[in-house]
């Protein structure tokens, strides 16, 4: 993505002239290049892993309401560890949560593959697991997120959000693709029992190793950081700062409510083999479809950035979003499945870029791990703990009922939010000192309310 030139005002910081204004300028960084590739290989493992997982409790359980339980108990972790996590990615070394984060998170996929060569049938030994591997996510998450601009040059971060996107969901295409394949590799002999789930979690476990193993070799530029000791106040300042900048929350809640209605990733192995009756491997096409359609509009963010209008661009797409959600519930033909999911995923990566950006750039370096925390959490919301709201409400009104019903409430929440966030819906360009001006300015010494 073209990257606007910095002007020579004293203070600014220049980008290297062979990088600036190009659209591959955040890959002029080491540290940018090697994150990517560990970035890819983990979400390629975890994606892999995440399809496992929940074809394992279906064929346990053949119920729409245990695979809602695995979204929630990914999500719980998130509202015990939202403040500590935050503050510690604002005090501590952000690198080496991450490190640690996903040592805890690669013991649980070993014990994962234990689980299932022994051939388990206990599915809350498995919502144990993944209740350890969210406390993981819970710290790892507002950490990462923080350490992203330290990792590239000033004036490149617009740019490295935009190819982090297109690797993020080149990850995504590939790793329920990856995650079917693997479930359908023929072993004979003594290695039939490594068949399907077993050797899915030797690939994660392999590509969370490589993950820590590139990490440990980043070296992210210093910044401020905050220095407090934790506290009450201190640890809340992040949901403060959220809760007075209407632009930060605008477009986070609408993200969460909309992801939360019209998200239907966790029913996808009901519609697979009950509706449109194509086994483990139509699974991992279909999980690989909204992906597909959020790399098809990474690369072309890449090429022709947006300009002007965001904030109307994002309601657009929050639109588009619902309907397309709409039409994969009422759907019962594959291909159609899958053009559905393809506009799912390519207008929701919209409002995720938009999100994302307007969250690193609209706050202080100082307060990002903690605003980033509240984000995870807004996030687990939508994500982990709409799996849960997809597995409950199916069970209540049918699997399509549900989907469809969900993606109406989505529309109407996009309706409202127009409405109710001017300033979200007025945002113009996505730089720093746009969406900083834009947002109040935060005294963190006040005292909590």
């Amino acid at each position: 993505m073209a990257t606007a030139q910095l002007s020579e005002a004293p203070g600014r910081q220049r980008l290297p002239l062979d990088s600036e204004g190009k659209e591959g300028a955040a890959f002029s960084s080491r540290n940018f290049r090697r994150y990517q590739i560990a970035r890819l290989l983990v979400i390629l493992g975890a994606e892999a892993q995440s399809l496992a997982v929940a074809w394992q409790i279906y064929q346990i359980t053949h119920s729409a309401l245990y695979l809602g339980y695995t979204g929630l108990a990914l999500f719980l972790p998130g509202i015990f560890f939202v403040l500590p996590a935050g503050h510690a990615a604002d005090r501590y070394d952000r690198k080496r949560i991450i490190l640690i984060c996903y040592m805890v998170q690669a013991f649980c996929t070993g014990v994962l593959l234990w689980l299932s060569l022994r051939g388990t049938h206990h599915v809350l030994w498995v919502y144990a697991i993944l209740f350890a591997i969210g406390s993981g996510r819970a710290f790892s998450g507002p950490a990462s997120s923080a350490i992203q601009p330290q990792l590239v040059p000033k004036g490149a971060f617009v740019n490295a959000m935009t190819w982090g996107s297109a690797i993020f969901q080149t990850a995504n295409i590939m790793g329920p693709a990856l995650g079917g394949l693997l479930f359908a590799v023929p072993l004979s002999g003594a290695a039939a029992r490594w068949s399907g789930a077993p050797l899915v979690y030797v690939v994660t476990l392999a590509t969370m190793l490589s993950f820590i193993g590139l990490v440990s070799t980043l070296r992210p530029r210093a910044e401020k950081t905050d220095s407090k000791a934790f506290s009450v106040s201190t640890m809340l300042a992040g949901s403060r700062y959220v809760r007075q900048a209407k632009l930060l929350l605008g477009s986070i809640s609408l993200d969460m409510f909309a992801v939360l209605l019209g998200g239907a990733v966790s029913l996808m192995p009901i519609f697979a083999q009950d509706i449109l009756h194509a086994g483990p491997r139509g699974l991992g096409i279909l999980r690989a479809a909204p992906a597909l359609g959020a790399l098809t509009i990474s690369l072309y963010l890449a090429r022709r950035p947006l300009k002007h209008h965001a904030g109307k661009i994002m309601l657009v797409a929050v639109g588009v979003f619902s309907v397309a959600t709409i039409g994969f519930g009422l759907s019962k033909s594959l291909p159609l499945s899958l053009l559905a999911l393809f506009f799912f995923g390519a207008s929701d990566n919209v409002c995720v870029f938009i999100r994302q950006t307007i969250l690193q750039l609209g706050t202080p370096p100082e307060m990002r791990g903690r605003v980033s925390a509240i984000n995870w959490l807004f996030l687990g919301a939508s994500n982990e703990f709409g799996e849960y709201e997809s597995g409950l409400t199916a069970h209540w009104f049918g699997t399509v009922r549900a989907v469809v019903y969900g993606g109406i409430g989505s529309l109407m929440v996009t309706g409202l939010w127009s409405v109710f966030f001017p300033t979200l819906r007025d945002v113009d360009t996505l730089d720093a000192e746009s969406l900083i001006a834009a947002n109040p300015t935060f005294d963190e010494s006040e005292p909590v309310d």
